[in-house]
């Protein structure tokens, strides 16, 4: 059974539903059910449909209230059933609390890491010394042998029309289809060889063949520019995650280095790790 079976069955019954008495006085601790004793909370009900996917957010109150109540009896009435737990699920259990309880520990931190004001000066530090980066406007012609390439460069040199030859001998057929044209790029976007061919060219004249792992190039550079930065808004996202990286590491290691640690089982056989049967003894 999933996640969601009971909830997706309780949403699909739209019986008789709870009338919304008393709603001006409701609170967390409201009980809205008991199972053999144990109660179910509004509070219980509200926390869950927040853990719903979207698309059952987005349903009718009086939908999610009958299928999320639904949902929690039918829970309740398998937990108690079970009895004890056998201590895998136990620990199970351990670790999930651990994990979400540092997820809200964590949740803190971050909103407060990642301000305005932090974002601009991420963005600023990012900039401020950097060097104007500089983007080319260049076409190809890719052939298999450096044979091949020296007679096209011959062509070239007599008039021919680069484009012309692209077309009809470049074996990169997704540029040569555009007469070799690969647009506008930077740095860091092509094979170092080609690269370091393209710094050096000179504008408006065929390189001499260039060799790299794809084969033979006659670069012909048309153009350069020095590239606009990005703006704030564009690289907000990716600032975002760095600072929350950063916060998150300086937090967990200030708490890591006063806490108490002892660790004496640090020196047992990592391949203890494997063995599952120690589950059950």
């Amino acid at each position: 059974m999933t996640k969601w079976t009971g909830i997706l069955a309780g949403f699909a019954v739209m019986g008789a539903l709870a009338a919304p008495a008393m709603a001006q006085d409701a609170t967390a601790d409201t009980v809205v059910a008991t199972v053999n004793g144990t109660a179910i909370t509004l509070g219980h009900m509200i926390v869950l449909r927040e853990s719903l996917p979207q698309q059952y957010q987005d349903l009718p109150d009086d939908v999610l209230f009958k299928g999320i109540l639904d949902q929690l009896v039918q829970q309740t009435t398998l937990e108690q059933s079970i009895g004890d737990l056998e201590l895998k699920h136990r620990l199970a259990l351990e670790n999930d609390r651990r994990g979400y309880v540092s997820g809200v520990a964590l949740q803190a931190v971050v909103e407060a890491a990642v301000t305005d004001a932090a974002l601009q000066a991420a963005y600023d530090a990012r900039f401020k010394d950097a060097e104007p980066a500089k983007e080319f406007n260049a076409a190809h012609i890719l052939v298999e042998t450096e044979e091949k390439a020296n007679e096209l460069k011959a062509q070239l040199d007599g008039g021919a029309d680069f484009a012309t030859l692209a077309k009809a001998n470049s074996t990169d057929t997704g540029s040569g289809a555009n007469g070799g044209s690969l647009g506008w790029f930077g740095l860091g976007m092509m094979v170092k060889p080609f690269e370091e061919a393209v710094v050096a060219a000179e504008i408006g004249k065929v390189t001499a063949p260039v060799k790299s792992d794809f084969g033979y190039h006659l670069i012909l550079v048309t153009e350069t520019r020095i590239a606009a930065a990005p703006t704030l808004d564009e690289l907000r996202d990716e600032l975002a995650t760095e600072i929350e990286r950063a916060a998150v590491e300086a937090h967990i290691k200030a708490l890591t280095e006063t806490a108490d640690v002892q660790r004496p089982g640090e020196a047992l056989d990592p391949k203890l790790l494997r063995d599952v049967s120690l589950l059950s003894k």
